[in-house]
């Protein structure tokens, strides 16, 4: 866990974007510290992008306030956005650039010291290992370097708070690993804000989640605490004389039921305290043989199924 007393490096609240009768994102608070990787996670159209552009100063809210090492974006945006390294869902490349040509030219858009842009443009190119590419045609590159070259010119002015959208859409499995082990390096010296609907990638880099659905907030915590709030709600329960599923999943308690195999059930429960004890009445009472009766290890998946489903039915 980040160290609590750590300074934040960006801070959002009240955000929200209407485009003429549709709110696209409703009253989104967010905050980070330095050395945090924060997942923002959400199906496609939940809002993620919208939030992005906004943190960015690439879209101006429609209500909120936004802060960035201390500084209003909103009334600041050029003295804010030095503190910034931004990474669109399509990398803003010139294919026709060299990686040298480009990075430099990133550097000196990002108003860059003389002075320094070779040792940083060198070092943004170690960090994302690119240091034997500097004189390839961008064009030439494969996706995943293509990717690379973008989260280096993100990188490039050695900002505090980097924001990457749908950074691994498109790579191979190879290239998707690269890109994972990248952002968890970088975590460790800058604050990101990672954006996917990729449920195995904010486990694998992320401390902390925001679940986004339809626009609004439904969760945000770490992935530790996520899990843990919904442990319990499901079982495996394996009978010997197994009723036909409808049956099982109609049982006094029971909001779900799947077959794992022919005697083995995936149960979740209603939220009644009480649902566990009226399953186990109701097997013994129906002798369907129960001989199996354990916590369900519950993903990452399972539980943002179960929230955005909770969203859905509100």
């Amino acid at each position: 866990m980040p160290d609590p007393q750590r300074a934040s490096t960006i801070s959002a609240a009240g955000l929200s974007r209407r485009f003429g009768n549709h709110l696209a994102v409703n009253d989104i608070t967010l905050e980070l510290k330095r050395g945090e990787v924060l997942g923002l996670l959400g199906p496609n159209g939940a809002g993620k992008t919208t939030t992005m552009q906004m943190l960015t100063g690439n879209l101006a809210p429609s209500s909120g306030s936004i802060s960035i090492c201390g500084i209003d974006l909103l009334d600041q945006p050029v003295a804010a956005k030095t503190h910034i390294g931004y990474l669109p869902e399509v990398p803003p490349l010139y294919r026709e650039l060299t990686v040298d040509e480009y990075l430099t030219l990133a550097a000196k858009l990002h108003r860059m010291p003389r002075a320094r842009r070779i040792a940083d443009v060198t070092t943004a190119k170690q960090r994302c290992g690119l240091a034997d590419t500097g004189r390839k045609l961008i064009g030439t590159l494969s996706k995943g370097y293509q990717q690379r070259v973008g989260i280096a010119q993100a990188i490039v002015h050695q900002p505090d708070v980097i924001i990457l959208d749908e950074p691994t859409i498109g790579l191979d499995p190879n290239q998707i690993r690269e890109i994972r082990a990248l952002i968890r390096e970088l975590g460790g010296s800058h604050s990101v804000i990672l954006s996917t609907h990729i449920l195995p990638e904010v486990e694998a880099v992320c401390d902390r989640v925001q679940i986004l659905h339809h626009g609004n907030l439904v969760y945000g915590d770490t992935i530790a605490a996520l899990k843990q709030m919904h442990s319990g709600s499901t079982v495996l329960v394996g009978l010997r004389r197994a009723p036909p599923l409808a049956e099982l999943a109609a049982a006094p308690g029971v909001a779900s039921a799947e077959s794992v195999e022919p005697t083995l059930f995936r149960v979740q429960f209603s939220g009644d305290a009480d649902a566990c004890d009226a399953l186990v009445r109701r097997a013994a009472d129906a002798n369907w043989g129960l001989y199996r009766l354990q916590p369900a290890q519950t993903s990452l998946e399972d539980v943002f199924v179960n929230l955005t489903r909770r969203e859905d039915s509100q």
